[in-house]
């Protein structure tokens, strides 16, 4: 359960479990999340940020069925945007502050991470933001079509070692489902610093019918938009001497009959 404890952690103790695009009733197939859970010891201010606001901000997935994303916030938003991964949750803090009648979920496995998001929250009393605090591709196989009307992915662990490319989260599988839910017109951003996760994810994405890059030059992935708020990853890109890349790429319209 989404909002659940054990051991002094703030997610839930079980691995999050997925049918894999299935029918949201089948038997569900475990997934399971690589990488750290858990950082530093959180602050005072952190843990009680967490244990205040996390179960009511959690999402917690019903037992089958699909889940209508609108319906997980106390006012129903416009419209519902979804970041995966979103580590300190600057980006999409700015966002909600930006956007108030956007309901803003985000899906993030790492304590400290969501700890730092839940303060932030509190601190400006943002109402539009919910957590998943599991495998985000758990989430995804439980959303309508057309549901999402953006997605972020930012800076995602590159997984650099070649055993490993198949942990990383922008994959055809992903693609295919993030296809499924988003709307026509939907925004799909991407983000790294990593040389080999972005051709990878340029050869991904271009290669799959569903998307098209908004890109007319080289300006419009090497810059940040105005409107895409920066993240502590793209400081510590810039500071390492990595030059990130910034990639929008649009839901193309469904075909009708």
């Amino acid at each position: 359960m989404a909002g659940s404890r054990g051991s002094g952690s703030i997610w839930p103790r079980s691995c999050a479990a997925s049918s894999d695009g299935a029918d949201a009733g089948a038997p569900a197939r475990r997934r399971f999340v690589y990488g750290r859970r858990r950082g530093r010891p959180l602050r005072a201010t952190q843990r009680s940020a967490a244990d205040a606001l996390l179960p009511e901000r959690a999402i917690e997935l019903p037992e089958s069925g699909l889940v209508d994303p609108r319906n997980l916030f106390p006012r129903r938003p416009e419209k519902v945007w979804l970041e995966i991964g979103f580590g300190g949750g600057e980006h999409l803090c700015a966002q909600a502050t930006q956007y108030p009648d956007i309901g803003l979920i985000g899906c993030e496995v790492f304590e400290n991470g969501i700890a730092k998001l839940l303060a932030e929250v509190a601190r400006l009393g943002l109402g539009n933001v919910r957590i998943f605090a599991e495998d985000a591709r758990v989430l995804l196989d439980r959303l309508p079509p057309a549901a999402i009307g953006r997605v972020f992915v930012l800076f995602p662990d590159p997984w650099p070692k070649r055993r490993h490319h198949k942990r990383r989260i922008v994959s055809r599988a992903t693609l295919d489902r993030l296809a499924d839910i988003m709307q026509d017109g939907a925004e799909l951003r991407l983000a790294t610093d990593d040389r080999d996760y972005l051709r990878a994810m340029l050869e991904s994405v271009l290669d799959h019918a569903a998307f098209a890059w908004t890109a007319r030059g080289p300006r419009d992935w090497r810059e940040r938009p105005p409107d895409w708020p920066p993240t502590r990853y793209e400081t510590k890109a810039r500071a390492a001497g990595r030059a990130p890349a910034f990639l929008t790429f649009l839901r193309r319209p469904r075909a009708t009959a």
